[in-house]
């Protein structure tokens, strides 16, 4: 089964292209790193995915369905690369609500609240408003609102940023676990050391399209490192 689809998927800010004729295709069940230089269009991509922007040019599709469609983006995950935060909410209240859109209600929401709060690191703040948190816990709320629910696919738009080495390696965790449960895995990212650790495949974007893609074992020639392959793949 095919998560997320992108067929011929163009999309222009002005004058500027941010996609040209992309194609990409994300298996159920499995952990895409995609990757590019700033400006391939990563971000652009994903919220098409999502139904954030609407493409100038070809579908998206999640889960067979247009992205607009509620029921595509039931058990969906995001976390934006701009993690944008209402100061004044206090972090128990953000995460209530994004429960009660994600379906969660009654004593199954306090219980998932609790869990993500205490896998992610922000259980002691719970009481206080989210424009009070460092940025690395502010990130860590974001992953924490993305994973509540245990949602069976997450979208990650570089989700180490702003995170200390422990908190990258616990990041690395989630997603980990995510997949162990079976869900689905986006995750666009320059860190490569930490692509290269989580995802079994990936797909390199250059100029808004696709330019390389397939699991890491086939793209990364012996010897080399997935930084290797990102800059033959760019150059070519």
């Amino acid at each position: 089964m095919i998560a997320v689809e992108l067929a011929g998927v163009s999309k222009r800010y002005g004058a500027q292209p941010a996609l040209d004729g992309l194609d990409l295709v994300v298996p159920s069940g499995r952990v895409v790193g995609l990757l590019g230089p700033n400006g391939a269009g990563k971000s652009t991509a994903l919220r098409i995915v999502l139904g954030l922007v609407r493409p100038g040019r070809g579908h998206a599709r999640l889960r067979g369905r247009d992205p607009l469609d509620p029921e595509a983006r039931r058990g969906v995950g995001y976390l934006p690369e701009r993690l944008a935060l209402p100061p004044e909410v206090a972090v128990r209240r953000l995460l209530h609500l994004h429960g009660a859109l994600a379906g969660l209600r009654g004593a199954a929401l306090d219980e998932a609240i609790e869990r993500t709060a205490e896998e992610t690191g922000v259980i002691e703040r719970l009481r206080e408003p989210a424009g009070s948190l460092s940025k690395g816990l502010a990130q860590r709320l974001g992953f924490a609102l993305a994973l509540l629910g245990e949602p069976d696919l997450l979208i990650l738009d570089e989700p180490t940023s702003g995170l200390d080495p422990l908190g990258v390696r616990a990041a690395r965790d989630w997603i980990r676990g995510a997949r162990a449960r079976g869900a689905t895995v986006l995750v666009s990212s320059h860190s490569l050391s930490e692509v290269e650790r989580c995802c079994e495949e990936v797909a390199i974007l250059r100029d808004g399209r696709l330019v390389a893609a397939g699991p890491l074992e086939t793209l990364v020639r012996p010897g080399e490192s997935l930084e290797d392959a990102f800059v033959r793949a760019v150059e070519a």
